[in-house]
C-alpha cells in the first residue's frame, strides 16, 4: 500500500461524544506493550462522557502519532492490510457510536459485531449502554486489534453482563466457519474506501448475519466518489438487499448542515469525503 492510496486523515469531526485526554498528557508505551511494535509508540489515554444518563465513562488508549510510520506500512504490506484504523479514530466511527447510542433498544439481547473497527468507539459504546448479549469488536490489523484488547480490559468494568471480546478478522482471508450467521446485528463505519476489499467483506457480511430471524448490518460511510456505490453492488452481488439514507438523525444532520454553510471549526468539510451516510443490509 502507497501513501497515496491512504484515505486522507480527517482532523475535525463532528463532536457528538464529548471527550478528554483522561490524564492530561500523552505518554510514552513501551515496545512490549505489544508483540507487533518494533520501537516505543505515543499513546494517549481518551475519556469519553456518553451523553446519556447515568452511562459509565470510557477510557480508551490510541496511538497519536501524527507522522506517516515506515514500519507501519511495511507492517501492512507485508500482511495485506490497510493502516486507517491505527492511523486516528475516524469521523464516521463517532457517527456510528452516537446513532448507537440513540437506537440503544435495538441491541438490547442482541449478538454484534463490528467490522474493521479501529479502536472500536462504537463496539465500546454498545458494550457498555445497550445490554447487547454480545459484542464482537473486530480489525484485521493485528497492531489495532491488540489496543482493542487493552480497552477491553480497562473497560470490563462498564460492560455489565455483555459479554466482550476482540477478533483478528481480515476481510479477503479468515475462516468464519465458527462464526458463520451467528450474529443479529453486524455495524461498520467508513469501511468501503478500499475497493480491492468490497467484495471479501460483502460476502463476509452475507457470511455473518443471522438466516433464522431478523438480522441487519449497519454501515455508515461517506459517498467517497464512487466507492460506497461500488460496494453496495457487490451487495447486490450477494443477495443482500440494501437502503441508503442521508437524513437518519436530528443532531447529525444539523451539525452536517451547519458545516456545509462554513462552520469554521471543520474547514475542509466537504459532503462527499465527510458526511456518513446510514446503509442498512438485511436479507
Amino acid at each position: 500500500m502507497s501513501i497515496k492510496r491512504v484515505s486522507r486523515k480527517a482532523k475535525r469531526g463532528f463532536n457528538l461524544i464529548p471527550c478528554q485526554l483522561a490524564n492530561g498528557e500523552v505518554e510514552e508505551s513501551s515496545a512490549s506493550s505489544s508483540p507487533t511494535t518494533t520501537k516505543p509508540s505515543r499513546d494517549a489515554t481518551l475519556c469519553f462522557n456518553l451523553p446519556v444518563e447515568e452511562a459509565p465513562k470510557l477510557f480508551l488508549t490510541q496511538r497519536v502519532n501524527n507522522v506517516a510510520d515506515l514500519s507501519d506500512l511495511e507492517f501492512c504490506n507485508k500482511h495485506e492490510i490497510d493502516n486507517t484504523g491505527l492511523v486516528c479514530q475516524w469521523p464516521s466511527e463517532e457517527v456510528l457510536a452516537y446513532f448507537c447510542l440513540s437506537h440503544a433498544d435495538m441491541f438490547r439481547s442482541k449478538r454484534v459485531i463490528e467490522l474493521g473497527s479501529g479502536y472500536g468507539l462504537a463496539g465500546f459504546v454498545i458494550a457498555a449502554i445497550t445490554e447487547a448479549s454480545e459484542v464482537v469488536i473486530s480489525d484485521g490489523n493485528p497492531q489495532v486489534v491488540n489496543y482493542i484488547e487493552r480497552n477491553i480490559e480497562a473497560n470490563s468494568g462498564a460492560f455489565g453482563g455483555t459479554k466482550v471480546q476482540s477478533m483478528m478478522l481480515h476481510w479477503n482471508k479468515d475462516e468464519t466457519s465458527t462464526i458463520s450467521y451467528s450474529f443479529d446485528l453486524i455495524v461498520a463505519s467508513d469501511c468501503t474506501f478500499f475497493k480491492e476489499f468490497h467484495k471479501g467483506l460483502a460476502q463476509l457480511v452475507q457470511c455473518l448475519l443471522k438466516k433464522v430471524g431478523p438480522s441487519e448490518a449497519l454501515f455508515v460511510s461517506p459517498k467517497r466518489g464512487d466507492s460506497l456505490d461500488k460496494f453496495l453492488e457487490e451487495i447486490k452481488d450477494t443477495g443482500l438487499h440494501f437502503s441508503v439514507t442521508a437524513k437518519y438523525d436530528a443532531e447529525i444532520w444539523c451539525r452536517h448542515q451547519s458545516f456545509m454553510n462554513g462552520d469554521d471549526s471543520w474547514p475542509s468539510y466537504e459532503k462527499d469525503h465527510c458526511y456518513p451516510l446510514l446503509v442498512r443490509i438485511t436479507r
